[in-house]
């Protein structure tokens, strides 16, 4: 497939009727980005159901890790499917046992580590939730501003992106408590990019858990080690580090959310590996089982130590997803996390390049292939350039490049592990014309 290949200007006829069709039947509620209809895909490149062909820079929200329908995954799936399809938690298979072994190989600490299968991850963190308050025997949680763990109401309390994923489902759980992200590009006036990790650590320590909460009733403390939804924020390493240091002199649990950062997406299986912090809880979704749904939440051999019953989940650790995720995982070891570090780099550097051409561009930032672009109306006073975001993902979608919107005003660069320096320089170019089109 030629990339990208336009040739009926999007949404086609057949996508128009799709849409129609969804329009009737289909929550209102999904955040559509754009009116693409998906037909097929291979590798990162995707088609429509007109004919219209696209670089894919987003992977289904980084669950593409190893590009559409990668053979070995399909071939997997395939065998899996034919062998048999669902057996419940209440019997065992070999595949999720192969699966745990092979996650507790590269869980990022220490000792041994356990497995809870669930299918997503806001499913993931609703467990590491209960996880981390019945190994402790605490109640409460510390989060962050601009955070983003999932929809169901545990993970949502956790949440604080938007405020629309909030309105009309409180009131949210109780015993949350929600801190500044240290946000290099946009620390509080008069502290320096290089303070923004002090700021941000003193705050904890100095108000929530001075005026608000004792430390010795707090279970754990739940971060992004890169803030995906929220707007592709990478901190400084000395605040999750000063994070990992404040939960282990109170006794709490550091719980390292890696639905988006995860599986090899910075170019190390997990983004906290950058900082050289080691959590006693991570949790990994999208990119494990190249789309097929799966949630993980991965725990020190010493903390999961709930009994039966405690918690379960009927389709966690489904034998085809297990398949799947046991492919992609050899898939990532093998090469294509060190693809996302060595492309990754080609983009990013490239990116900033193509921000000195074009003042809208207030920041570009990033760890392997998950770099996010934010977009200001002024450089000097970093008015948020919203409207202008979301003419450029459109912009780029009418060109042929799929990118997906995060925070009020970024564009998120997330494109399948198997990306080539070639892509990358396609889907540089594309967002070039598009920012000179807006």
């Amino acid at each position: 497939m030629k990339v990208p290949d336009i040739r009926v200007p999007p949404p086609g006829p057949l996508a128009r009727a799709i849409l129609e069709r969804d329009r009737q039947v289909v929550s209102p509620s999904y955040p559509r980005s754009a009116p693409f209809v998906m037909a097929r895909g291979e590798g990162a490149v995707v088609e429509d159901v007109d004919g219209n062909v696209y670089l894919d820079a987003c992977a289904g929200i980084a669950v593409a890790a190893t590009g559409h329908s990668h053979p070995d995954v399909v071939a997997a799936i395939t065998a899996q499917a034919q062998r048999f399809l669902h057996i419940s938690t209440d019997y065992y298979h070999e595949p999720q046992v192969a699966l745990g072994e092979a996650i507790a190989k590269v869980a990022p600490f220490e000792g041994g580590a356990k497995v809870f299968f669930s299918n997503s991850g806001t499913e993931a963190v609703e467990a590491a939730i209960k996880l981390a308050r019945h190994h402790t025997g605490r109640f409460n949680i510390i989060a962050f501003l601009g955070s983003f763990h999932g929809r169901t109401l545990g993970s949502l309390s956790l949440t604080s992106s938007k405020t629309v994923q909030r309105r009309g489902f409180g009131p949210m759980a109780p015993g949350v408590f929600h801190a500044p992200f240290a946000d290099p590009y946009r620390c509080p006036a008069g502290v320096s990019p290089e303070q923004c990790a002090e700021t941000a650590l003193a705050h904890i320590e100095q108000e929530i858990l001075t005026h608000l909460v004792s430390p010795d009733e707090v279970a754990a403390i739940v971060v992004e080690p890169i803030q995906g939804e929220g707007g592709y924020i990478v901190p400084p390493p000395a605040f999750i580090q000063g994070l990992a240091r404040i939960a282990s002199q109170h006794g709490m649990l550091l719980i390292a959310d890696e639905v988006q950062s995860g599986i090899g997406r910075t170019g190390k299986m997990f983004a906290i590996e950058h900082c050289g912090v080691q959590p006693d809880i991570v949790v990994a979704a999208k990119g494990i089982a190249s789309g097929l749904p799966m949630g993980l939440t991965i725990a020190h051999e010493a903390v999961m130590d709930w009994p039966v019953g405690a918690h379960s989940n009927t389709f966690g650790g489904n034998p085809v997803a297990c398949a799947a995720a046991l492919v992609t995982l050899k898939l990532v070891r093998d090469a294509l996390m060190q693809n996302a570090a060595d492309v990754g780099r080609f983009l990013h550097d490239n990116l900033k390049q193509l921000a000195q051409r074009h003042p809208v561009v207030g920041d570009v930032r990033g760890t392997g292939l998950m770099i996010g672009i934010e977009l200001v109306r002024d450089r000097q006073t970093k008015e948020r350039a919203t409207s202008e975001r979301d003419a450029l993902v459109m912009a780029a979608f009418r060109r042929g490049l799929l990118v997906l919107a995060a925070g009020p005003n970024v564009i998120r660069v997330s494109p399948p592990l198997v990306f080539t320096k070639e892509q990358a320089a396609i889907a540089v170019r594309i967002l070039d014309e598009s920012l000179a089109d807006i």
